[in-house]
Order: structure tokens, then sequence, then C-alpha cells
């Protein structure tokens, strides 16, 4: 059966991209980057004026990139297996509040634009991303970005006396670290980050003197992690860390990379405690008995019980996207002065407000990014798409495992890299398949 939308295959897609991948598209591309490298900058885009500006700006772009598709008279669509999982859960979020399934129908609304705008970026990431030299620039772009941000943490938590950028004290109190409020929500960005340098820096593809400041950027972003005295951080990255090692180990010349690797974790532990001494190591020590109890008297545990219970009034389609903070009080079982507007567990506010068709698209969802990724990170020949592909399922893998612990994912700056990133371990493999095409095209044989 044929789709009414044309939809081009891999191959031909990768053969046409040259003549279609002009400049304007590609600011497209560049202007995709800008409002992912925004949003950390606004102290995780939670605030309603950084929420309109991801907004606003990823409905400009889209309609950009629809005007330059109308001009060139070209509406050829890029496919991704996650556009499938994606419109499933809109579609369940419009059922909410079609059938007024939703306890708080403006919540939902602003919850649904939100994952639009999501939705938008990554639709757009499909269709503009496709060249070899352009993944090696958002690369150097995200590293030397995560590098500076990173820098910037260290210099905040020496010297910032519990203010964001040395001016702005948070309206409730909590633990600042970088440009975050929270930060077990720094850490979930580090997470994202670490694996592109890092990655970089194993690379059979890269010069000698760019793995190294690749090395040494991806060893001050994961001290950072250990540095900002997140729990869930630190067990993130310890998954990270596991999984690379069996890709490696897999792969041909594993003991030289093996090695490289192991020089680098000494480095990225080592680092962390010669700044952040007995500290680091109390809190690390507290990881067992803890890592639940971050918010006093182990209230994640009761939010969790609490949670369940409330999943049962509602299982089906749940009680409406972005509603959780509404209706927690009812089931609340135990007293606090704090205001428990998140789960502090992606997995389990999603169950809640989606109920089990939202989960179970969830795991649709996350299916197709680890059969994308898997199968590109194991391909009998490394590529650049196999690289590309593992350092963003890393992230992914560390977001997905924080999650069970914080809400990463209801922070619109580290949801919308996770998406990107998820499309990208998805897509089926171009960057390696362009310049193969390319070399053989007439026009580079004359």
């Amino acid at each position: 059966m044929t789709s009414p939308v044309m939809v081009a295959p891999a191959v031909e897609l990768n053969a046409l991209r040259p003549r279609l991948q002009t400049k304007p598209q590609s600011a497209v591309l560049y202007g995709i980057c800008a409002v992912l490298l925004f949003g950390p900058l606004a102290f995780g885009a939670v605030e309603p004026w950084a929420v309109f500006v991801v907004q606003s700006s990823a409905a400009l772009l889209f309609l950009l990139w629809a005007t330059l598709a109308v001009v060139n008279a070209d509406l050829r669509i890029a496919w991704n297996p996650l556009f499938l999982p994606m419109l499933g859960f809109g579609v369940l979020t419009l059922l909410q509040l079609a059938l007024r399934q939703t306890a708080n129908r403006a919540a939902t609304s602003s919850e649904f634009l939100l994952y639009c705008s999501y939705g938008l970026v990554c639709f757009l990431t499909v269709q503009c991303l496709c060249a070899a030299q352009q993944i090696k620039v958002l690369a150097a772009v995200l590293s030397a970005y995560g590098f500076a941000v990173a820098t910037f943490a260290l210099f905040q938590g020496i010297s910032s006396a519990g203010k964001l950028c040395w001016l702005r004290s948070p309206r409730f109190g909590s633990w600042i670290y970088g440009p975050y409020v929270n930060h077990n929500h720094y850490a979930g960005l580090m997470e994202l980050l670490v694996p592109i340098p890092l990655v970089i820096a194993l690379s059979r593809r890269v010069q000698r003197r760019h793995k190294i400041i690749a090395a040494v950027a991806a060893a001050v972003m994961a001290s950072t992690i250990f540095l900002s005295g997140s729990r869930g951080g630190m067990i993130a990255f310890t998954v990270e860390m596991a999984v690379l090692a069996v890709v490696l180990m897999k792969q041909r010349n594993r003991n030289r990379t093996s090695l490289a690797l192991g020089g680098f974790l000494v480095i990225a532990v080592a680092l962390p405690f010669w700044l952040g001494g007995g500290e680091l190591l109390g809190r690390m020590v507290s990881i067992s008995r803890e890592t639940k109890a971050e918010i006093s008297g182990g209230m994640r545990l009761a939010i969790d019980r609490d949670g369940l219970r409330m999943f049962s009034g509602k299982p089906v389609l749940g009680w409406g996207l972005g509603t959780f903070a509404d209706v927690y009080p009812q089931f609340r079982s135990f007293y606090t002065n704090f205001l428990v507007d998140k789960a502090h567990n992606d997995y389990l506010q999603l169950l809640i407000e989606m109920g089990a068709l939202g989960f179970g698209v969830m795991l649709w969802f996350l299916l197709a990014v680890y059969r994308g990724a898997l199968k590109k990170v194991f391909a009998r020949t490394p590529d650049i798409d196999s690289e590309v592909s593992l350092a963003v399922i890393l992230g992914v893998t560390g977001i997905l495992v924080h999650s069970v612990f914080d809400f990463n994912l209801q922070i619109p700056a580290n949801a919308a890299l996770f998406y990107v990133f998820c499309v990208i371990a998805a897509m089926e493999p171009r960057f390696s398949l362009q310049k193969h095409r390319l070399s053989r095209s007439p026009q580079n044989q004359q």
C-alpha cells in the first residue's frame, strides 16, 4: 500500500538532498539548534516567557520550512518511525479534551501546545538534518556548549552563594547548579550532552588533537554530574558508561578504545573528588539509603504509592495531560508545606496523566527508538551513522534511567533535546549513505 503523503525512502532521500539542501533550509536547522541551546540558559525554559519563546520559535521555523517547500515546489516529507507514536500521543490528548476526560482543561491544552512544539522541532530536524557536514558541525557546537555550561557551573558552584547567575534567588529554596534551579535537571542536561564529545574522542575518524579536546570537554562535563550532587545523575551516568563499554566490546579494535575509555573514566571520576572532597563522598555513600528520600521524610516513596492510587481511579485515559498538580492533593497521604506538583518519576506521572493507553504509546515510542538506533550501532561496518546513533542513544538512555528518580522530561529544555535525540536515533541511515552516493554521482565523476 502507498501513503497519500509523498514520503522519500532513505536511499532516494539521500540522493536528492544535495539538490534540496539550500542555505535557507540550513538556516532552519541551525534555528532549531538555537532553540535547543536557548532552553538551558533560560533556567530550563520552565517560566512562561521561556515556554513562549520555545513555542513561537518552533512555529516560525515550521512556517519558514513550509514556505521554502512551497516556493521550491517540493513537498517531499522524510519519514521517521517515531512520527506515528507521536501522532498517537497527540490523538489521545485531543480525546481527553474532546471527551472532557481531563481534570483541568486549561492545563491539558497548555501542555498539548508544548508537546506540539516538541513535535515541530522533531519534524524539522528529520527534514533538514541530512548532510554529514551538518552533523559534524552540530556535534562540535553541542560539545563546546556543554563544556561552556559545565565550566560556568563549576565557577558558580564555588562563588554564587545560592544565586542563579550570581544575581537571582529562586522563589522557593532549591539546590541550584549551573543555570538550573534544580541540580538534578542540570545533571540531566549533562547526561544528554556528555556522550557527544566522548564518542568523538573514541572515533577513528577524528584527528588526534581534536580527540584530546573532545576528551577534556567530556571529562569536565562528566565531573560536574558528580559535583552537582545528583544521585540520580550519578546512577544514570554509570549506566551510560556501562552501555558504552558493552558496545565497545562488540566492536573491532576494542582493546585500544576500551583503554581510552578507562582513562577517561579515571579522569572524570578523579576530577570531582579533587574538587568536591568529602562532601561528594558522603553524597555517594548515601545513594543506597537515600535515593528515594531527597524530598524530606521519604516523600518520594509516598508519592509513588499515592500515584498508583491515582492511576487506579482513571486507568484508561488518565486524569489529563499536565493535571498532576491539580489532582494530587486529594490523594496525598502525608502532610507537607511543600507544593508537590510533579511525581518525581516521569513514568508514573505519564501513567497517571495519560492512563494505560498513553503508557502503551510511550512503550511503542521507545521500542522504535532503540530498534532504529541499535541496528545502526551494531552495523557490520561502523560508520558516521553508527557513531551518531551511539552518542544520542547513550544520552537518551541516561535520561530514561534518571526519569525513574526525577522529572527531567517535565523540563522543556531537557525534554526538547531528548526528543530531538530520539528522532535522530530512530531515523534511517543517511549520513554515510549520502557520502557513498555522492562519490558515485555522474557530476563527481567528471
